[in-house]
């Protein structure tokens, strides 16, 4: 009798409550559910999805493990690129190629060994001025010993009054630091001598090897399509390199300048610093503001003049990246900022700092190529 009534109560109840009804605790309501109809799925599209997916997964692999190789080669392209107009200006003067290419090796290489000594000396003579870190900067941010000592009280009723810290005991070998060091080392002079070598040939043979690439095609349009990526890439890293060039270095004597008038100690060695850093967008003036706050806490008496000379850079690279950046280089070569966070993150954590210095200009080189390769007419917004 019972279970005539529950079937006559089921049979009786309408679509839309039992549709409503939730058939579980974990389960949500459904108001009519009906399945798709005539929508089979399309698994060439799904295959050609998955293939990508794979290329692009593989592409990524491929790059991190091929990054001593491929990280000097691709500095190597972008510098002999961006050093391409001088070698044609000196071309008109009927200088041979390998010289031209051997004077431009040369002096690059001065700048970088002057650039490397002058930061590692000076950064090096600053710290040894200042045998005992620990009781100057103490001494600095005694202000902080409140906030510490009850966060130090916090964490010791967390872990336990009577649990302690684990002790650190460092022992000194020198065996086993040389051999860290050797090993430490090796890379990067391999590297080094990798990408002076791309960079020598890259620019004795640019014309040979801009025709053998163009030849690789048959069709016409092929062909054009590769002038035209080969010239773009070429002029807008050319402009864009060498546009930010200036701009770093006048944003690196301009820091100079003020932090010699603020009495800040070895102000040439940070307008290097500044010079340098700023081709890493977000990333460089931030380590360079960290810098001038570790070295004002360590170096200067008060506390107000260890703050000032970051707070002052702070100021500059502001004025620099939304004012003085913008109005020079222009529309034309304005890169979208998520685009570059993007580019950056990406490379930092594929290839490390230097990743960080590529960043940009890859980024170029990959907009400039799929501009060519995937057009798409800019579609205006209604007003």
């Amino acid at each position: 009798m019972n279970q005539e009534k529950k079937r006559s109560h089921v049979l009786s109840a309408s679509p839309e409550s039992s549709a409503r009804r939730p058939l579980g605790a974990s389960q949500v309501e459904l108001t009519n559910p009906e399945p798709p109809e005539g929508s089979p799925v399309d698994w060439e599209a799904m295959s050609r999805f998955a293939i990508i997916g794979i290329g692009f997964v593989v592409t990524i692999a491929a790059l991190f493990l091929a990054r001593s190789i491929l990280m000097p080669v691709a500095a190597a392209l972008l510098i002999g690129v961006t050093l391409r107009p001088i070698q044609l200006y000196l071309a008109r003067y009927r200088i041979p190629g390998p010289f031209v290419a051997l004077v431009l090796i040369a002096a690059f290489s001065a700048i970088l060994y002057f650039i490397v000594t002058l930061i590692a000396g000076s950064l090096g003579s600053l710290i040894a001025q200042t045998p005992d870190l620990g009781t100057l900067l103490r001494e600095k941010l005694r202000w902080l010993n409140r906030p510490l000592s009850e966060f130090r009280d916090l964490q010791n009723a967390v872990r336990g009054e009577g649990e302690s810290a684990p002790k650190v005991t460092v022992e000194s070998n020198l065996p086993e630091l040389f051999q860290s060091t050797l090993t430490l080392l090796t890379p990067a002079i391999s590297e080094l001598l990798v990408f002076l070598g791309t960079l020598l040939f890259f620019l004795v043979g640019t014309e040979k090897l801009r025709r053998q690439l163009i030849t690789l095609f048959e069709t016409r349009d092929a062909r054009l399509t590769v002038v035209r990526i080969w010239n773009d890439i070429e002029q807008n890293l050319v402009a864009f390199v060498g546009t930010v060039t200036i701009i770093n270095l006048g944003l690196g004597v301009v820091t100079g300048l003020m932090l010699y008038i603020v009495g800040f100690p070895s102000p040439l060695t940070f307008a290097v610093l500044a010079f340098v850093l700023n081709y890493i967008p977000y990333i460089g003036p931030a380590i360079l503001v960290t810098l001038l706050l570790g070295f004002g806490l360590i170096l200067s008496p008060t506390l107000g003049g260890a703050v000032l000379p970051p707070v002052l850079f702070v100021v500059l690279a502001t004025l620099e990246g939304h004012f003085i950046t913008p109005s020079i280089i222009g529309r034309r070569l304005t890169l979208n900022p998520f685009l570059v966070f993007l580019a950056l993150a990406f490379w930092t954590w594929l290839w490390g700092p230097l990743g960080a210095f590529l960043a940009t200009p890859l980024l170029i080189v990959v907009l400039v190529a799929l501009g060519h390769l995937f057009p798409r007419d800019e579609a205006l917004l209604p007003k």
